[in-house]
């Protein structure tokens, strides 16, 4: 292997729907599993911690009892993180599999900001190989009505991050139609890119390609591969896989189509559907600078004298208190 060259993996395995706790003992062992075949960088899809909450499409109604009483189980599920270097966070098996295997890991999960919170934010995690936390992306809009399950995400997770394998960045879902949040990340000098999506229909390929293509980096598109088994009974017959009329009969629910592209937006490692198995691909980084010729949207194909983007990158809160006599 060449030494601009890294060794990635896609986990596309079931997670265990609402039991955070189980479903990240699979995800250590994934980790684990990976690292052992030489896996610098290991992702998970979105909100792969520990579910995509797909009961919303099947429960909107107002004031809707099942949609209360999910809600209320989510946040129950949803992972509290810490400090980044807080070893011992809601996050702390899978930071201890990255330490012990000395991996970069990124993984979508549900967040709730504080133990008493009301709210959920869809949130890319960024794990380094120490088991620090180096980035936290909450989703900046969810989609339809996903809006009622989670919160609007902010600009303070729009970071590209400088790490030993290259620089590594990403978006969950629909944000990759977004093209100031695109921009953003471009501007950062992304190489390697993580799409993180639940489900993988055309469209959701065709992005990550665009992406790939618009920003002259790796792109790894990481979908969610789920079965009626790694689903709560009672869950089952609100459940939809994406935005279909429902489960059917069919015992895959997400049939994952993730997949590896490279800098020219074509496929390195073509969507894999079907199976619960995790990707391996090894990213060229150097074809990166050589698509760079005729296409750099950050640099030489910019136009900063006509455009000017501003990114907020502060973490937003609802309300500032400041306690204290006065004198």
């Amino acid at each position: 292997m060449n030494g601009d060259s890294v060794h990635v993996a896609l986990v596309q395995q079931p997670p265990c729907v609402l039991d955070a706790t189980e479903t990240m003992r699979r995800g250590a062992r994934h980790v684990a599993d990976a690292a052992e075949r030489g896996a610098q960088l290991i992702v998970f899809p979105e909100t792969w911690v520990s579910c995509y909450p797909a009961w919303a499409f099947g429960a909107a109604g107002w004031d809707d009892p099942l949609a209360r009483d999910w809600h209320a189980r989510l946040l129950a599920d949803a992972l509290v993180l810490g400090s980044a270097s807080d070893a011992d966070d809601d996050l702390a098996p899978l930071r201890q599999a990255a330490q012990r295997n000395a991996t970069t890991v990124v993984v979508g999960i549900n967040e709730r900001p504080s133990p008493t919170s009301g709210t959920v934010y869809n949130s890319l995690v960024t794990i380094g190989p120490e088991g620090t936390l180096l980035n936290v992306h909450r989703k900046l809009t969810p989609t339809h009505t996903e809006r009622i399950v989670w919160g609007e995400g902010d600009g303070a997770g729009l970071r590209v991050l400088d790490t030993a394998i290259g620089r590594v960045g990403g978006l969950i879902c629909w944000e990759h139609f977004h093209p100031l949040a695109r921009q953003a990340l471009h501007a950062q000098d992304e190489q390697i890119h993580i799409a993180a999506w639940p489900d993988m229909p055309e469209m959701h390929h065709v992005a990550s390609r665009m992406y790939a293509a618009e920003g002259r980096c790796f792109v790894l598109a990481a979908g969610q591969y789920l079965t009626v088994d790694d689903v709560p009974d009672d869950l089952l017959g609100l459940f939809r896989a994406g935005v279909g009329p429902g489960i059917g009969d069919a015992h895959v629910l997400f049939d994952g189509g993730s997949g590896v592209i490279g800098p020219d937006g074509a496929w390195i490692v073509p969507p894999v559907r079907g199976e619960a198995t995790t990707i391996h691909a090894i990213l060229p980084l150097h074809e990166r600078d050589r698509m760079s010729l005729d296409l750099d949207v950050a640099g030489h194909y910019s136009r900063s004298d006509v455009f000017d983007l501003r990114v907020d990158r502060r973490r937003r809160a609802s309300a500032h208190f400041t306690d204290g006599e006065r004198g």
